[in-house]
């Protein structure tokens, strides 16, 4: 039998409370502190160009390079969290971290600064989906949902005071000072974590499959730089046609699945997609790629752009009018958690796909009169909508799972947030461009009204995927069919070895 089926029927120890928390919170602070280096970039973008002498398109690499390399690294967190214990992981991670942002800091040209951010996001990676296996094999199935709420706290607040302080910083202090100001954090995050992260583990000797790292990095890098292209773009001329990507990616992603399948018969997957048999993770799985699609596609995207182009804000001023909504998402992460404690995934993802929809639809109502104060108590609705959502999916896909499914479950939620968001981004700003293309009056208004429409179709199909979540039992019983059931499954193919 596989060390990953005795693990998987072996109740684990778990630490103690106020150890558990600890470790929880050096996590949290670490993913806080990388995952708000990913957007505080974003408002600089401008002067970057300029004092760095590149174009618009090229600096744009800065960001579209950070998410492609996200997008190539974290399907391997799954085989890394298997392979390394939690703090080799840890450490590494915050390593990479530290010498992309002292490279960053410090960086003479623009091909410097990208090779920084290229490290950092190589260390961001790991991160978000060893915080995620951590919570669920520190924490019991009772009290799961509220310390998973802590995860909204990282994935809601962190990019959404990114911008704000990044603009500070760059009015204040220039650009460099952007890195220099997280990197202390940084490295305090890191002498806490080498002093006190101490989890017990189990790690396998699983072999290192060369080819399913280059299918993964083809498949998941293709897809994403298409899809980038096309949100970039907005489905118009590119150097590259982004359809040449997107269907060499989609091509090697195919062969990749087909060859983790063969792989995890003998446990040796780089990803082990056995989470996708289980219904409760595949449904949240669902409702998740059309959460991060308008979070990242409409929230992130089309709002500052529906502000500045229509409204005419200034770029601070849609940066502070987005800021409450993104507050409010990461306050409701642990009371919805608690709240999932108690009553399950359905009484919350209803209402939320319900709020989410509303907003977008009221988002397609608005125009050039309309005032500032109406987008952003808006905002509040679909962000509000959204925190009802998030905790409870990320807990209900991942408690569905066995233990030794959690880190590739992680890998593949993680993963899939960076897909939807940036298919999202590519189907919103390209529906925006085509409404105004053929649009006469008030264009980008007009463009922009068909693209929160969208959304609003986007919000219906998330409504009806909420009102298929089965209702909860009982706490202690969620889950464990399906667990038992790949556990016989996994039992039969290791004895058939």
């Amino acid at each position: 039998m596989s060390d990953a089926v005795s693990a998987s029927t072996a109740p684990e120890e778990r630490p103690a409370a106020p150890r558990a928390a600890l470790l929880i919170g050096v996590l949290v602070v670490s993913a806080f502190v990388m995952i708000l280096n990913e957007t505080i970039l974003s408002v600089a973008l401008r002067d970057l160009s300029v004092e760095l002498d590149v174009s618009t398109t090229t600096v744009q690499w800065l960001t579209s390079g950070f998410l492609l390399t996200m997008a190539v690294v974290i399907p391997t967190t799954g085989f890394l969290l298997e392979r390394f214990t939690p703090r080799q992981i840890f450490l590494a991670s915050l390593t990479l971290f530290i010498l992309g942002t002292l490279i960053s800091g410090f960086a003479p040209s623009f091909g410097v600064l990208l090779a920084g951010r290229v490290v950092q996001a190589g260390g961001t990676a790991v991160m978000v989906p060893l915080l995620m296996t951590s919570v669920m094999r520190l924490v019991p199935p009772e009290r799961r949902g509220a310390t998973m709420g802590t995860i909204t706290i990282v994935i809601a607040v962190a990019p959404a005071v990114g911008p704000t302080i990044g603009g500070a910083l760059l009015s204040t202090l220039g650009w460099r000072w952007m890195f220099f100001t997280v990197l202390p954090l940084a490295v305090a995050a890191l002498v806490i974590g080498a002093v006190w992260l101490r989890l017990d583990s189990q790690t396998r000797q699983v072999p290192l499959d060369l080819l399913s790292v280059v299918l993964s990095a083809v498949g998941f890098g293709g897809v994403l730089y298409g899809l980038s292209s096309f949100g970039e773009s907005g489905g118009g001329q590119h150097s590259l046609p982004p359809w040449l990507p997107l269907v060499v990616g989609i091509a090697a992603i195919a062969v990749f699945a087909w060859r983790q399948i063969r792989l995890q018969q003998d446990d040796r997957a780089l990803l082990d997609l056995r989470p996708f048999t289980h219904r409760s993770f595949v449904v949240a799985l669902a409702l998740a790629a059309l959460v991060f699609m308008c979070l990242l596609g409409a929230a992130s995207i089309l709002l500052p752009l529906f502000m500045q182009t229509v409204l005419n804000t200034t770029t601070f001023v849609s940066g502070l009018a987005v800021l409450p909504g993104g507050l409010l998402m990461g306050l409701l992460g642990r009371p919805v958690g608690a709240l999932y404690d108690r009553f399950g995934a359905r009484p919350l993802v209803i209402p939320g796909a319900m709020a989410m929809a509303t907003a977008m639809w009221l988002f397609s109502a608005l125009g050039p009169t309309s005032p500032l104060a109406a987008v952003v108590v808006i905002h509040l609705v679909l962000m509000g909508g959204l925190g009802l959502m998030m905790t409870p999916l990320m807990t209900d896909s991942l408690s569905a799972l066995p233990d030794h499914l959690y880190s590739h479950g992680s890998a593949i939620l993680t993963t899939l947030q960076q897909i939807s968001g940036a298919l999202g981004t590519a189907l919103f700003v390209t529906v925006a461009a085509l409404g105004s293309a053929t649009s006469s009056n008030a264009p980008d208004a007009d463009g922009l009204r068909s693209a929160f429409m969208v959304g609003g179709v986007i919000g219906v199909l998330a409504l009806v995927a909420a009102l298929s979540f089965r209702r909860r039992t009982s706490p202690e019983t969620a889950g464990s069919e399906p667990a038992d059931a790949t556990v016989a499954e996994v039992s039969g193919s290791g004895a058939s070895q």
